[in-house]
C-alpha cells in the first residue's frame, strides 16, 4: 500500500523460503520493533525514573502529533495503548535463504522496484510501501499522514537508521510523518546522497 492508501503489486527478488509467510507467527518474538519492556506498567514507575530515562538530545527523535511534539504524558499513554508493534522486521530472520541474505545485504533484491517506479506506483524517494497488515494499523489521525507522501524505494527512516542500532516503532512512524510534511526535491536529493553509505552498513534496512 502506497500513496493515498493505493494498493499495488510490489516487485522484489525472492530472498525467503517459499513458506515464509506461514512461518511468521513462529518468529514474532524476534521482531526488532517489539518493545521488550511493553509488559511493564509505566504508571507504576515513579515520576523521577521517567525523567531520568530521557535519551540525550543527540539521540532523541521527536514524535509528533498533528505537527507538534508529544508531551511526556501523551507519549507514555501512546505506548500503553500500543500493545503490539505496527512493523514486523525479524532479527536474523531464519526464513531468509543464504542467497537471499546476499541479495538483501547488497540491496539487489530491491532492483525490481524500478518497474514500480516506471509504472508510477512509486518514486525513487518516499515512505516505504507497506504490506496491508501493517498499513491497516496506520489509519488513525496520528499516523495516516505518512500516506500523503510518495511511496519510495529509499526514504528518511532508512538513511536515519544507519549506525543507530534498533529503531523503535514510534520513531519510524514519526520519521515517515516528518518526510510527508517536509518532502521536497532538495530533501529527496539529500536522501539519495545519504542512501549511498547506507547501502554499505551491515544491518539490512
Amino acid at each position: 500500500m502506497g500513496t493515498g492508501y493505493q494498493i499495488f503489486d510490489f516487485y522484489k527478488l525472492r530472498s525467503m523460503y517459499s513458506d515464509a509467510d506461514k512461518r511468521l507467527k513462529e518468529y514474532l518474538h524476534l521482531n526488532q520493533y517489539t518493545d521488550e519492556s511493553s509488559g511493564e506498567n509505566e504508571e507504576s514507575k515513579p515520576v523521577e525514573s521517567k525523567r531520568n530515562i530521557s535519551p540525550s538530545s543527540s539521540e532523541m527523535i521527536l514524535i509528533h502529533r498533528d505537527g507538534t511534539p508529544l508531551s511526556e504524558e501523551e507519549y507514555f499513554e501512546l505506548r500503553r495503548n500500543s500493545s503490539t508493534s505496527t512493523f514486523i522486521k525479524l532479527k536474523n530472520d531464519p526464513r531468509i535463504t543464504k542467497v537471499g541474505a546476499f541479495l538483501r545485504n547488497t540491496s539487489i533484491d530491491e532492483l525490481p522496484q524500478l518497474v514500480n517506479v516506471l509504472k508510477g506506483d512509486m518514486s525513487i524517494v518516499g515512505n516505504r510501501p507497506l504490506p496491508l497488515y501493517e498499513a491497516e494499523q496506520l489509519t488513525s489521525d496520528d499516523w495516516s499522514e505518512r500516506f500523503l507522501a510518495p511511496a519510495g524505494i529509499t526514504g528518511l527512516w532508512q538513511v536515519m537508521k544507519r549506525g543507530k542500532g534498533n529503531m523503535s516503532d514510534e520513531e519510524r512512524k514519526s520519521l515517515d510523518n516528518q518526510y510527508a510534511r517536509d518532502n521536497s526535491f532538495l530533501n529527496d536529493i539529500k536522501i539519495m546522497i545519504m542512501t549511498v553509505p547506507a547501502l554499505f552498513q551491515k544491518e539490512n534496512v
